[in-house]
């Protein structure tokens, strides 16, 4: 049985828009109540200070007077009254006697019996007013003595019924509440237009929903291990995850440190700086931090307009530095694959002389190659006795020798088994000189006498790596720039170039060393000569 599904929660922006008609409803409602009061008063003013001028006006009439002093005042009066009451616009006019019998009323049965409302202070000489309820109902009555040489000789009334205030006011009401009927059709129209574009911005989720989604967002943001960086429009960084951070390096211990910050302002190198200002999206770039190899790929964020970049950052550190080691196998192999061939030629060639009866030349033959590979193993271990630098210096010497270039290990060379500290990884130092030693074999390949020396000797203070080679040397003018990542005066090959320099500079720079790269001037021939100087914290030799 299928249960009836839950009616959906009103989304955001239709609970602003609810809420903001019910506002403008409210402050409408409120402003005609308060303007129908303060009307209304004004209106009762206004009726009164009418009446008042009425009745005064009535007062100082000489033909009033005149009509008082006759023997039937009604006779002559009431015409008057009832002009008078058609005229100044007045519910109406009664003139009495001092002691408020009336002479005139709109009802003549009224006439002749006692006035209905307080006399007193007319009697007195006074003009006032008042609300009172006479024959014709609650009315705004002014009541003014008529004065004949000082005499009093009679009191008029005029007055406006209450009704016909009540008219007048509602009339202006109902016009105002038209116009609130306008004002509250526009704020609900335009309400509802603002509400629309915030229904687009926020896809019609409720309150509810954005939470939860702000919720997955951020524990998302904190989850993932790759750095995740966004950057408005101008380039200033909006949001930032712990992998970013810590992947560029900047920051402290919050977000706050670093957001609001233009990239160019980060302190990161000049190419990654200029890979993430780019309004060019970049897939999978290698970039190089002070210690980290990263893939950056940036995606321009656009709706209409440039609102900014997404930035995604991998940390390739450990998988480059397997590469390059992969690399270096590879070489191996095709150097012993190499080796091989040319040992199963040799083998050939001792069996065919054992064939052809000649067995002390196949045995001169063999032994002359076995002391020449000898020969070279005996010189590299005796020079670098370390093992990993020893194995990588046999292995670059058989790949030199494939690509016809003679790598030899000066006759300085001094790096003992057990002499570099546990702080000195041996995988950063075959970073160092596996790099520096292929690109001086890509200097020297091809050039007359092609030729690579490699120098490595460790005193108490520092370890000193050079290599130097026979090719064309470096132009002074590339000195600093031979070490960017991309740099190359090469081709770019299948795989890229200008990375394995720019390692070793890194490397060199994670355990505060000197790379520097001059001419080698080595018998003449030119070349260049890369030299590196790591500090040795602990001190060679255990310091006693």
């Amino acid at each position: 049985m299928r249960l009836p599904a839950l009616p959906r929660p009103r989304s955001l922006a239709g609970q602003l828009f609810a809420m903001q008609a019910v506002l403008i409803a409210v402050v409408v409602a409120g402003y005609a109540l308060f303007t129908y009061v303060s009307d209304r008063r004004q209106a009762e003013d206004a009726a009164a200070r009418q009446a008042t001028a009425v009745a005064r006006s009535i007062a100082d009439s000489p033909s009033v007077r005149s009509a008082i002093r006759a023997p039937d005042p009604t006779a002559r009066l009431e015409p008057y009254a009832l002009q008078v009451t058609r005229d100044a616009n007045v519910d109406f006019v009664t003139i009495m006697n001092p002691s408020g019998i009336r002479w005139t009323h709109p009802d003549r049965k009224q006439i002749g019996r006692r006035f209905l409302g307080n006399i007193a202070r007319a009697q007195h000489g006074h003009t006032f007013t008042e609300i009172y309820t006479g024959t014709l109902g609650p009315s705004v009555r002014a009541v003014t003595p008529i004065t004949d040489n000082g005499r009093i000789t009679g009191l008029v009334s005029a007055g406006i019924k209450v009704e016909t205030i009540s008219a007048r006011v509602q009339d202006q009401v109902t016009a105002l509440l038209g116009v609130a009927g306008v004002a509250l059709l526009l704020g609900a129209v335009g309400t509802y237009v603002i509400n629309a574009r915030l229904r687009r911005h926020t896809h019609g989720m409720n309150a509810t929903e954005l939470s939860r989604m702000h919720d997955y967002h951020q524990a998302a943001l904190h989850a993932v291990r790759e750095g995740l960086l966004m950057l408005d429009g101008r380039y200033r960084v909006a949001l930032i995850n712990d992998g970013g951070r810590e992947l560029l390096g900047v920051g402290g211990a919050s977000d706050a440190d670093v957001i609001g910050r233009s990239v160019a302002g980060l302190g990161l190198p000049a190419p990654l700086t200029g890979a993430l200002l780019s309004s060019e999206p970049r897939v999978d770039e290698v970039h190089l931090t002070a210690s980290r190899v990263l893939v950056v790929n940036t995606s321009p964020v656009s709706g209409g307009e440039q609102r900014g970049t997404v930035v995604t950052l991998r940390d390739v550190t450990e998988l480059q530095s397997l590469m390059g080691e992969l690399d270096s196998e590879r070489g191996f192999t095709q150097a012993l694959r190499s080796q091989a061939h040319e040992a199963a030629n040799r083998l050939h060639t001792v069996v065919s002389l054992i064939e052809l009866g000649r067995a002390e030349e196949a045995v001169e033959f063999a032994t002359a190659e076995l002391e020449l590979a000898q020969a070279l193993t005996d010189q590299v271990v005796a020079a670098v006795s370390e093992p990993v630098l020893a194995a990588l210096l046999l292995g670059k010497t058989a790949q030199a020798n494939e690509r016809g270039v003679e790598l030899v290990v000066s006759p300085e060379s001094r790096l003992d088994d057990g002499l570099l500290p546990a702080a000195l990884p041996s995988r950063d130092l075959v970073t160092i000189l596996g790099n520096l030693i292929d690109n001086a074999v890509d200097a020297a390949q091809g050039t007359v006498g092609a030729r690579v020396t490699v120098t490595a000797y460790a005193s108490r203070a520092e370890l000193v790596l050079r290599v130097s080679d026979t090719g064309p040397g470096v132009d002074p003018g590339h000195a600093d720039l031979v070490f960017q990542r991309g740099f190359s005066t090469k081709p770019a090959g299948p795989g890229g170039r200008g990375l394995g320099l720019a390692l070793v500079r890194q490397a060199v720079t994670r355990h505060e060393g000197t790379l520097t790269v001059a001419e080698s001037g080595e018998d003449g021939e030119g070349g260049a000569v890369f030299e590196v100087r790591l500090p040795l914290r602990t001190a060679l030799g255990g310091g006693g």
